[in-house]
C-alpha cells in the first residue's frame, strides 16, 4: 500500500488521504479503517471523521463504492490492476493518540486515519508527505527520502505515529547502542542537560531489568500544550506524550514529575504490552474488541514500575515517590467499586466504559488497582525468597519466554510465573484480590509492613466529603455532585449524582461550598438542591464516620532490622546478596 497525505487549508483540519493498492486481482476489494487503537481498549470508531470516500482506477476513472459496515468499504475492481481511494479525514483532536492538523504541524497516528486491505496486512507500506520543504518529520519509521516513510507491514505503520512541523526541538543520546530521540512540539523552554541526565538513568534501569532493549532506536514525541494536560500512548519504537501547561514544564516540580512519570511509564510499555502481549491480542484485530482480563498486568504493572523505577534509580526521592503511591491508593479507597468489580472484570470491561466515569461504583481502574497489586506481588516474591527475587524476575521471564519470541501469554502463564519465582503458592492473593472484588487494605498493610512502613487514613479536608460522603465539581460556578460514597449520609438522605447544590443553611452557593461548610462548622447542613429540574431540600447530618479519607504511608516508628534491610533492597539503596 502507498499513501499520499496532503492538505490545502490546514485551518479546516481536513487531511486529504490517498491510498493506492497495486497488483489488484480481485473483482471486489475491501478497504478497512481500524475501529480502535492499541493502547486504548475501547472502540473509537475513527470512521466518523471520514468525509467523501471515493475510488478510482490508475487512470482516474471512477469505480463503484459500497459501504459495508461503519468502517469498511467495498470497491468494484474487476479488470483493474490499481485502485486509488481518496477521502478526507477530520484531524481536529490533539492528544497523544489522535491526529491533528493546523498551520504549525501535521500530527498523525496512522491507526486513526489510514485504511488497509485485510488480506494484505503483511505487505510493505509507504507514506509520501506533501508538506512544506522546511518541515521536519519526527518518526520511528524509515525515511527512504526526506518526506517518504517506509513500514514493512501495516501493523508497523499503525504503530508508528509521526509529527511534521517546522518548529520542533530535537536532541538525542545513545545508551547501550540504542539511539534515543527526544522531540518537542509546542512552545517550551527545555533544560536538555537535566532531561537527558534523568532519562539516561531511568532508561538504563529499565534496560538492566529486562536485559535487552526491543529495538535499535526509540523516539519520545512530546506534544507540549498551553493548558494542563496529561496523556501518553505507547508504541514499540516510540511514544507520544501530551503534557501541559508548557510554562510549568521545567519550573514546576509537580509538572516535571508528571513529565518523568509518564515518560518512564510509556517506555516500560515498549516491553510490557507492545512485545509482552496477552494471547488474546496476538495478532491485533483492528475491526472489533480484543477482550482480555490482563489489563491489570499490561497497564497496572506498567504503572507500578513507571513510578517505582524512577524512585529505585534515584531520579525520584522518597518525597516524590510516596505521594504518587498514595494517589494510587486513594483511587482504590475512594470508590466502593472495590466491593463490586474485580480488577480482572474491570480489565475486560474497558471496552465497555473503561475511560469514562460511568455508573457509580461499578468498576475499578486497571491502572491504579493493577499498580497496587503489582506492589503487593513484588513484596510477596521478595519476602518469600529472602529478597533474592522480585517481580523483576517475572517480567524478565515474560520478556524472554514470550515477548522475544512473539508468543502471547495467558492469565495462567503470568500467575504461574509469580508462584514459580516466589517458590510458593500465590492463590490466596489471586483468588481473593485479583479475581474477586475486595478491599486491598489487608494486603497493602501486610506488604508495607515488610518494608517497615504503614498505611493510615486522613479525613478529606473538604467538609462535604468527609462529613457527608459526596464530591462535587465546580464548572462555571455551579456545584454539581460527581460522586456519592456508598452508604453515606448523602446517599441515605436522597442526594444523587448530577444534583446541583445551590444553597446551604440559607446561603446561596456558587463555587464556595467548602468555604461555607467551614464557616458554619457544623455536622448538620440543610442543602437546597436542583435535581432533575426540581428544587428540593435535603437535611444532612454526620454519623461520625470520615467517609472520604485519604490514605497515607509513613515509616514505622520502630523499624526492625529485617524491615530496614528489606526497605533498602526494595528501594535500590542496597544490592541483594
Amino acid at each position: 500500500m502507498n499513501y499520499i497525505l496532503s492538505f490545502e487549508f490546514p485551518n479546516s483540519r481536513y487531511l486529504m488521504v490517498e491510498a493506492i493498492a497495486n497488483g489488484v486481482q480481485q473483482d471486489k476489494i475491501h478497504f478497512q479503517l481500524p475501529s480502535w487503537r492499541p493502547g486504548r481498549y475501547e472502540l473509537a470508531n475513527f470512521a466518523k471523521n471520514v468525509r467523501h470516500f471515493r475510488a478510482f482506477d490508475g487512470e482516474g476513472k471512477i469505480l463503484p463504492v459500497t459501504k459495508l459496515t461503519k468502517d469498511r468499504w467495498e470497491v468494484t475492481s474487476k479488470g483493474v490492476a490499481e485502485v486509488h481511494v481518496k477521502y478526507e479525514f477530520f484531524a481536529s483532536e490533539l492528544n497523544a493518540g489522535s491526529t491533528w492538523l493546523d498551520e504549525s504541524q501535521l500530527f498523525v497516528n496512522p491507526v486513526n486515519c489510514l485504511v488497509y486491505i485485510p488480506e494484505r496486512l503483511a505487505e510493505e507500506c509507504r507514506i509520501h508527505l506533501k508538506v512544506p520543504d522546511n518541515w521536519r518529520v519526527a518518526t520511528p519509521l524509515l525515511k527512504e527520502k526526506s518526506n517518504t516513510l517506509f513500514a514493512p507491514d501495516y501493523d508497523t505503520l499503525a504503530d508508528s505515529p509521526f509529527i511534521a512541523s517546522p518548529s520542533m526541538k530535537h536532541n538525542m543520546f545513545i545508551l547501550d547502542g540504542v539511539e534515543f530521540h527526544l522531540w518537542f512540539q509546542g512552545e517550551c523552554r527545555i533544560d536538555w542537560t537535566k532531561i537527558i541526565a534523568d532519562f539516561f538513568v531511568f532508561i538504563s534501569e529499565q534496560t538492566v531489568l529486562f536485559g535487552s532493549f526491543p529495538s535499535t532506536e526509540y523516539h519520545f514525541l512530546f506534544q507540549i500544550l498551553s493548558q494542563r494536560f496529561y496523556h501518553g500512548v505507547e508504541h514499540t519504537e516510540s511514544t507520544v506524550i501530551a503534557l501541559g501547561p508548557a510554562y510549568k514544564l521545567m519550573s514546576d516540580k509537580a509538572v516535571y514529575n508528571d513529565f518523568l512519570g509518564v515518560s518512564c511509564h510509556e517506555l516500560f510499555h515498549a516491553w510490557n504490552i507492545k512485545m509482552i502481549r496477552p494471547a488474546e491480542m496476538m495478532p491485533y484485530d483492528y475491526t472489533r474488541e480484543n477482550y482480555s482480563r490482563l489489563g491489570y498486568v499490561g497497564e497496572g504493572v506498567t504503572t507500578y514500575y513507571g513510578d517505582y523505577l524512577l524512585f529505585r534509580s534515584g531520579v525520584w526521592t522518597e518525597e516524590d515517590y510516596w505521594p504518587a503511591f498514595e494517589e494510587r491508593l486513594d483511587k482504590h479507597f475512594e470508590s466502593h467499586a472495590r466491593y463490586f468489580a474485580s480488577v480482572t472484570e474491570s480489565s475486560f470491561d474497558t471496552w465497555l466504559d473503561g475511560y469514562v466515569p460511568g455508573a457509580p461504583h461499578r468498576k475499578t481502574s486497571i491502572y491504579h488497582e493493577g499498580s497496587i497489586l503489582a506492589f503487593v506481588t513484588d513484596i510477596f516474591i521478595r519476602r518469600n525468597t529472602g529478597h533474592k527475587k522480585s517481580l523483576d524476575n517475572v517480567m524478565r521471564r515474560l520478556w524472554k519466554e514470550y515477548g522475544e519470541s512473539g508468543k502471547g501469554y495467558t492469565e495462567a502463564d503470568y500467575l504461574r510465573l509469580v508462584s514459580e519465582e516466589a517458590g510458593t503458592d500465590f492463590s490466596y492473593i489471586e483468588n481473593n484480590f485479583i479475581y474477586q472484588a475486595n478491599s486491598f487494605e489487608p494486603i497493602v498493610q501486610d506488604a508495607l509492613d515488610v518494608i517497615g512502613h504503614e498505611m493510615y487514613f486522613v479525613p478529606s479536608n473538604k467538609p462535604y466529603e468527609h462529613l457527608f460522603g459526596f464530591k462535587v465539581a465546580e464548572p462555571g460556578g455551579a456545584t454539581k455532585v460527581t460522586e456519592i460514597y456508598y452508604g453515606s449520609p448523602s446517599e441515605k438522605e436522597g442526594l444523587s449524582v448530577g444534583d446541583e447544590i445551590i444553597g446551604i443553611n440559607g446561603m446561596q452557593v456558587r463555587a464556595d461550598l467548602a468555604e461555607w461548610m467551614r464557616y458554619f462548622d457544623e455536622d448538620l447542613a440543610e442543602l437546597v438542591v436542583a435535581s432533575s429540574g426540581k428544587l428540593k431540600t435535603i437535611m444532612l447530618r454526620s454519623d461520625g464516620n470520615a467517609w472520604f479519607s485519604n490514605p497515607k504511608v509513613r515509616p514505622k516508628e520502630k523499624m526492625q532490622e529485617e524491615q530496614a534491610r528489606a526497605l533498602s533492597l526494595w528501594s535500590g539503596k542496597s544490592q541483594a546478596e
